[in-house]
């Protein structure tokens, strides 16, 4: 033997941060390790930054900065336009590499970065949304002009259900107003953050203007202090979110925070049920449950709840679970060991305090490896608000249904929970629903359709506990939340050369 050990002779994959426009040269401190959800092994590893590679990260983009402030719109616009063609035309090699790396279904990732897709249209043409204003004649002699500029360096920090996505959601917007970012993605699925890179790279953004940095909570925290840091953008749970709002703004940023959710989808008496009933399987265990506008809780109105459940249950049973690359698989599997845990472990806590576990997902068959991280799709009946499968975010395969005696039980029900993240109405009555989008105190509403994400030109993003700070994600507030305005007063003294007309202008306004 030659001393040569399988691990040596086929060395997992590094993936590194990007900065300054190449990748780190440095050695890793700490590293963690990068599954195959599908498998349950050891995928790769992601070098784990410390304050030192955040504090090169962002000394690249201040460095980078001026030269991109003072970058023509017509030039940034170029860079995006190449960077959306290169994304259009290579978009099912991202979704495979989000595949491999979150497990969900590879339908799932291709809209997932077709979602994203969308964001840098909307980016190509943020000039528009760049203008200022103008007023002649403000005062006598005297205009008045308002001009909009970018913040300076800011920071992304995006989760591991949408590696892909959200980081389209912010990225595109804040390079195209002039800022350069630092973008720290989930060390779970690091991957495609450095594609992104990569592929902005080739169109032509220069060095600098984008850097990844991949780590934890000592990276996030880094950033959220780093005195040159002007801004922060991330998308997590509601405690994360929190912190990063509290921490953020205390040291002087913007900061906008989006944070969990207990999505509800009521449905009325008089909805078509079988519609109601694919949207409450596709909603609630599409990408595993693991999405910030997952349904988690149908609110049955009397008396729709035992044809409602019974309809859900009969299209679980009929869903194809397994390895995501497989053709006609409908759900993989969750993304890591430890979250499938949590999330099952939910399961026992339902029942024990009351719940009917309708489909206990575990029993579920799986078409995939015996190690990967499975838990298939779970339905609970008679949930009441006090139970923890009611009022914890899961965030994973469990759909949970809260019966209510009439429409106001379940508006009530809807508004005093602390989250407000989306929600949708199942009805065939006009009025029902235009009444539900006015009282119901949540930030994004669909009627007849379970999950509604704002399309790019609109803004995403809820009300309560799952937003902390005001500026919305993506679309014109998106834009908004990456500028910062100016007004300039003008006045010119009138000529004094003997050529120049007289011009008598009256010393007061």
């Amino acid at each position: 033997m030659d001393g040569v050990t399988p691990a040596d002779r086929n060395p997992l994959r590094t993936t590194t941060h990007r900065i300054g426009g190449r990748a780190y040269q440095g050695v890793a401190g700490r590293t963690g390790e990068v599954f195959d959800p599908a498998t349950g092994r050891v995928a790769g590893r992601v070098d784990l930054a410390d304050a030192t590679v955040v504090d090169a990260a962002v000394a690249a983009a201040a460095e980078a900065f001026p030269r991109w402030r003072d970058t023509s719109l017509a030039r940034r616009s170029a860079v995006l336009f190449a960077f959306r063609e290169a994304l259009f035309a290579r978009q099912d090699e991202l979704a495979a590499l989000v595949t491999a790396e979150h497990g969900k279904v590879l339908s799932d990732a291709v809209g997932e970065v077709r979602r994203g897709l969308e964001s840098v249209e909307f980016a190509c043409g943020v000039p528009y949304l760049l203008r200022g204003g103008f007023t002649e004649n403000a005062s006598t002699g005297v205009d008045v002009h308002s001009i909009r500029q970018p913040l300076g360096v800011v920071g992304v920090i995006s989760p591991f259900n949408f590696p892909a996505m959200v980081p389209l959601w912010f990225v595109p917007n804040a390079i195209a107003c002039g800022n350069t970012v630092v973008l720290k993605p989930s060390e779970k699925d690091p991957s495609a953050a450095n594609l992104l890179a990569d592929w902005f790279a080739e169109a032509g953004l220069p060095a600098g203007v984008l850097n990844v940095v991949h780590g934890d909570r000592e990276a996030v925290d880094r950033i959220l202090v780093h005195p040159t840091v002007k801004a922060v953008s991330f998308v997590g749970s509601t405690p994360v979110a929190r912190h990063v709002y509290e921490t953020g703004t205390r040291a002087g940023k913007r900061v906008q925070a989006l944070g969990g959710a207990k999505n509800h989808m009521v449905v009325l008496p008089d909805a078509d049920l079988d519609l109601a009933a694919d949207a409450a399987v596709s909603a609630g265990y599409g990408s595993a449950g693991e999405r910030c506008m997952a349904v988690s809780v149908v609110v049955a109105v009397d008396p729709v709840g035992d044809d409602l459940v019974t309809r859900i249950a009969d299209r679980i049973g009929r869903l194809t679970v397994g390895d995501g690359r497989r053709p006609g698989v409908e759900m993989g599997p969750l993304v890591t060991g430890a979250h499938r845990d949590r999330v099952a472990s939910y399961l026992d806590a339902g029942r024990a305090a009351g719940a009917e576990l309708v489909v206990d997902g575990r029993d579920h068959p799986v078409d995939g490896d015996g190690g990967g991280f499975w838990l298939g799709p779970t339905l609970f009946d008679r949930v009441t608000s006090a139970m923890s499968v009611y009022t914890d975010e899961i965030f994973g395969p469990v759909l949970s249904v809260v019966r209510v005696p009439t429409y106001a039980a379940a508006v009530e029900l809807v508004n005093s929970n602390p989250y407000g993240n989306g929600t949708a109405i199942f009805t065939t009555d006009g009025g029902a629903a235009r009444r539900y989008q006015n009282e119901v105190e949540v930030g994004m509403v669909g009627v007849n359709v379970p999950i509604p994400v704002p399309v790019a030109y609109y803004s995403f993003g809820g009300w309560k506990d799952s937003l902390f700070g005001h500026a919305h994600a993506y679309g014109p507030e998106g834009v908004d939340f990456y500028l910062r305005s100016k007004v300039v007063t003008t006045r010119w003294p009138t000529p004094s050369h003997p050529s120049a007309p007289t011009l008598n202008f009256p010393q007061n306004t």
